[in-house]
C-alpha cells in the first residue's frame, strides 16, 4: 500500500552543497563503521582457536549464519526504512553490531559465537547492509546515481581497510577480545552523525534530489503498512521474472566467492602456506584499497554501459583469479600474489552498482526490495561457501578445492548475467493491462 507524495509546498530551498551529499557522506561513515566487523573474522579464527579449540568449521558456521542473517534481513530493512525511517532503523543497527561484538568478550563456549557473531552482528548489518546504500542513492539522487551506490557499496571495503590491519594487530599482540572491543567502538562512532544528518527524502530537507528539475519532478509514493508484507509482496513480483532468478543466482556466486571465500578464508589459507597472519591481513587489506576505485568507476561506468556487460567482465576476471591462487600462495608476498591482490580488489564488489542498475530498471518502484532479496542470495552463497570451505580445509587439508570451486561458479555467473533481460517488467505489465482494457466491450470499460 502507498500514499501519495507530495513534492515541497514552496519552492526548493536553494544550498551551497545539496544536502543529498551530506547525507551521502553520513551513510558512507555509517557503513564503514558497520563494516568493521567484516574485517575481524579472519582475523580472529586463530587466536579463537588458540584459546579455546574450537575447529574452523565451528567458527565458520558462526560465520556462515552471520552472512546469511546479513542477507536475510535486507529485503526486511529495506520496508522498515520505508515503514519506520532511515535514521531509526539505521542507528538500531548500529547499535545491535556494537552489542554484538562487546558482548563476545565473555564468551566461553562455542554456541555463545552463533549468538553474538552470527544472530546479533548478522541482524544489526543486515538491518544496513547495500539496500541502505540503494535506498539513499534511490531517493537523494537523479543524477550520479550510480557513482554515489558505487562510492557508497565502497563504504564497506573502505571499512575493511580501515580496521583489519589494526583489528589483526591488536588479536595478535594484545589479545582477541580488546581487537573485538575496537569492532563495538567503531560501530558505535556513527550514531550521532546517524541520528542530526539522515532523513528520508529530500522533501524532508525542502530540496528535490540532487539532479532533478523542478518542472519536471514528480515524486513517488512513500510506502505505508506492514514492512513484513511489503518484503514478501515484493519478492512474489519478481520472482515471476526469470531475469530475478537470473541475477539472484549470479549474486549469490559473488558472495561465494568474496565475503565467503576470500574474506573469511584468505588469511587462514595463507596461514596453512607459511605466511604470518598480519601480513596476510595487510594483502586482505590492499583489497579494500583497490576496492574502493573499483567500485567507484564500476558505478561511473554503470550510469554509461550496458550492465550486463560490465558483470561478465568482472566475473571472468574474478575467476581467473581464483583459478590461480593456489599456485600463488607463499611463505612471502611475491608480485604475481601483488597481481592477484590489486585485480581482486577491483573487482570486489564491482559488481553491486550494475546489479543495483538492473534491478531499478526491471522492477522499478519495487527496485530497492527486489534488490534487498537479491542481495538476500549474495548472503546465502557467501554462507554456504564459507561453512563449504572450512570443511573442505578440515577434510583435505587445504583449501585448493574451494577456491577452484569458486573459478568454476564465477563462470556460471558471467552466463547468467548475459541471459537478463532489461525490459522493465511493471511496464510490460502496465501495458498488456491497457491493451486489454481498450480491447474490452464498451460495457465492461
Amino acid at each position: 500500500m502507498a500514499r501519495p507524495l507530495s513534492g515541497p509546498s514552496h519552492p526548493p530551498k536553494r544550498f551551497r552543497i545539496h544536502p543529498a551529499w551530506w547525507v551521502a557522506a553520513v551513510a558512507f561513515l555509517a557503513l564503514l563503521s558497520a563494516a568493521g566487523f567484516r574485517a575481524a573474522p579472519g582475523a580472529l579464527m586463530m587466536p579463537l582457536h588458540h584459546e579455546f579449540g574450537w575447529s574452523t568449521s565451528v567458527m565458520s558456521l558462526a560465520v556462515s549464519v552471520n552472512l546469511l542473517l546479513y542477507g536475510l534481513t535486507a529485503p526486511f530493512a529495506a520496508a522498515l526504512m520505508d515503514r519506520f525511517g532511515v535514521r531509526r532503523v539505521v542507528a538500531t543497527a548500529l547499535a545491535m553490531v556494537a552489542l554484538g561484538a562487546g558482548g563476545s568478550v565473555f564468551m566461553t563456549a562455542s554456541w555463545q559465537l552463533l549468538v553474538f557473531w552470527g544472530l546479533l552482528i548478522g541482524l544489526g548489518t543486515g538491518s544496513m547492509a547495500l539496500v541502505f546504500a540503494a535506498t539513499i542513492a534511490n531517493r537523494w539522487f537523479v543524477r550520479r546515481r550510480g557513482l554515489v551506490m558505487g562510492i557508497l557499496t565502497a563504504g564497506s571495503a573502505t571499512g575493511q581497510l580501515v580496521f583489519l590491519p589494526p583489528v589483526a594487530a591488536v588479536a595478535e599482540e594484545v589479545g582477541w577480545r580488546q581487537a573485538s572491543l575496537v569492532v563495538a567502538a567503531a560501530a558505535l562512532i556513527a550514531v550521532p552523525a546517524v541520528c542530526l544528518v539522515l532523513r528520508d527524502y529530500p522533501e524532508d530537507r525542502g530540496a528535490l534530489p540532487y539532479g532533478a528539475e523542478a518542472a519536471s519532478y514528480a515524486p513517488g509514493a512513500r510506502a505505508v503498512g506492514g514492512a513484513a508484507r511489503r518484503a514478501f509482496e515484493g519478492l512474489a513480483y519478481a520472482a515471476r521474472q526469470r531475469s530475478f532468478w537470473a541475477l539472484a543466482i549470479a549474486f549469490a556466486i559473488c558472495g561465494a566467492t568474496t565475503n565467503g571465500l576470500i574474506g573469511i578464508h584468505f588469511i587462514p589459507s595463507a596461514h596453512d602456506h607459511g605466511m604470518p597472519t598480519t601480513t596476510a591481513a595487510g594483502l586482505l587489506a590492499v583489497v579494500g584499497i583497490f576496492d574502493i576505485a573499483g567500485t567507484v568507476a564500476s558505478g561511473w561506468l554503470t550510469d554509461k554501459f550496458d550492465p550486463r556487460k560490465l558483470l561478465v567482465a568482472y566475473y571472468v576476471f574474478r575467476g581467473a583469479g581464483l583459478l590461480m591462487l593456489p599456485w600463488l600462495l607463499a611463505e612471502t608476498v611475491h608480485p604475481s600474489m601483488i597481481l592477484f591482490i590489486v585485480v581482486y580488489g577491483l573487482d570486489w564488489v564491482a559488481t553491486v552498482p550494475p546489479t543495483a542498475a538492473l534491478c531499478r530498471e526491471i522492477f522499478g518502484d519495487r527496485g530497492t526490495i527486489v534488490f534487498g532479496w537479491v542481495f538476500a542470495s549474495h548472503q546465502i552463497g557467501a554462507a554456504a561457501a564459507a561453512l563449504g570451505a572450512g570443511v573442505i580445509r578440515d577434510v583435505f587439508g587445504t583449501y585448493t578445492y574451494a577456491w577452484w570451486g569458486g573459478a568454476a561458479m564465477c563462470i556460471l555467473a558471467a552466463i547468467l548475467s548475459i541471459v537478463v533481460k532489461r525490459t522493465r517488467a511493471n511496464t510490460r505489465m502496465a501495458a498488456v493491462a491497457v491493451g486489454e482494457k481498450e480491447a474490452a466491450p464498451e460495457g465492461r470499460r
